[in-house]
């Protein structure tokens, strides 16, 4: 009896192997809105992309797309399955990244997501410096007032104030910062100096309503202890960079961190207030999803940033910068 030829398939075509490659197509249509987009992000034909979506509809029996000739969204299977297929992307790429870069120049598009107000003041300002020290690398920045969440999305590193919620995540501290109690000279003028914090309840305030603690607000002594204070304004604010014009214009005593005022407090138009009390610093964290190795590229953003804020703090400290 004759034997039989072996059969050979597609990898796709096995029924016990998922489709990686289709997910990942998947992942980056539904993130990017578009098989076009998404085509060319990718490197691929579009006629790939469609196939690609129609073979894993097929498999799930299942559809993934609402499509219109104008509009493209996920059906209820579709929003099921996108932060897994996102993950399969994100570990395909980065198991990929690693073993390229192990021992090569760091290269590449390092994707990062960060606050609006944080990014304009601190990140956005010495990114040309970081490009000029590595020039094989790419920066897509997005500065957004979302939530960004690190596993589901493409970002490389999201940076974000406050120690993150879930401990999963892997995280590396950026740099805290002071909250000073500051005042412009014209309210001074109208209220005076206050000498210990229970006299600030007297003080009109510009009230932070995107924080817990808007109305409490809290200081330290060393020798006194903490003091909580409720506060009382007409101006109610969800964003700090609101609050620096506001308080310049003596519409209340303010409390944010220093980076959002620098120039004011430098040219004399924002006052510190009680400079022995101090409110609890604020921190800034870079994460990056769990489990994942990061690539050559994701590694010395980190380290080059961590040196920077190093080397900014020891300035500060010895009064040179």
């Amino acid at each position: 009896m004759a034997s039989r030829a072996p059969v050979h398939r597609e990898v796709s075509e096995l029924p016990h192997i998922p489709d990686f490659e289709a997910w990942a197509i998947f992942a980056r249509v539904a993130e990017l809105g578009s098989f076009s987009r998404a085509a060319e992000d990718l490197g691929l034909a579009s006629t790939t992309v469609s196939k690609a979506i129609t073979r894993l509809e097929q498999r799930m029996q299942t559809t993934l797309f609402h499509r219109t000739t104008r509009k493209l969204s996920l059906t209820e299977s579709g929003r099921l399955t996108v932060d897994r297929a996102a993950r399969i992307l994100s570990d395909g790429r980065a198991i990929e990244a690693d073993i390229v870069e192990e021992a090569a120049i760091p290269r590449g598009k390092i994707r990062v997501a960060c606050g609006t107000a944080f990014g304009l003041a601190t990140i956005v300002p010495i990114i040309p410096m970081f490009l000029s020290d590595y020039a094989d690398i790419e920066m897509d920045l997005c500065l957004t007032e979302e939530e960004v969440d690190p596993i589901g999305s493409s970002y490389d590193i999201c940076i974000r104030p406050g120690q993150p919620p879930d401990s999963t995540l892997r995280t590396v501290k950026l740099i805290s910062f002071n909250r000073p109690l500051v005042a412009a000279p014209s309210l001074i003028e109208c209220y005076g100096l206050p000498e210990h914090p229970e006299e600030l309840a007297r003080f009109p305030a510009i009230i932070p309503t995107n924080v817990p603690w808007g109305l409490d607000w809290e200081f330290e002594h060393p020798d006194h202890g903490s003091v909580s204070v409720r506060m009382s304004g007409r101006f109610h604010v969800n964003h700090a960079v609101a609050v620096v014009p506001a308080a310049v214009a003596g519409i209340g005593v303010a409390l944010l961190p220093d980076f959002f005022m620098t120039r004011e407090l430098q040219d004399g138009s924002l006052v510190p207030l009680l400079p022995e009390w101090s409110a609890a610093k604020v921190s800034a964290y870079m994460v990056t999803p769990p489990g994942v190795a990061r690539p050559a590229r994701v590694r010395v953003f980190i380290e080059w940033l961590r040196d920077y804020y190093a080397r900014r703090n020891l300035q500060r400290r010895s009064g040179s910068g």
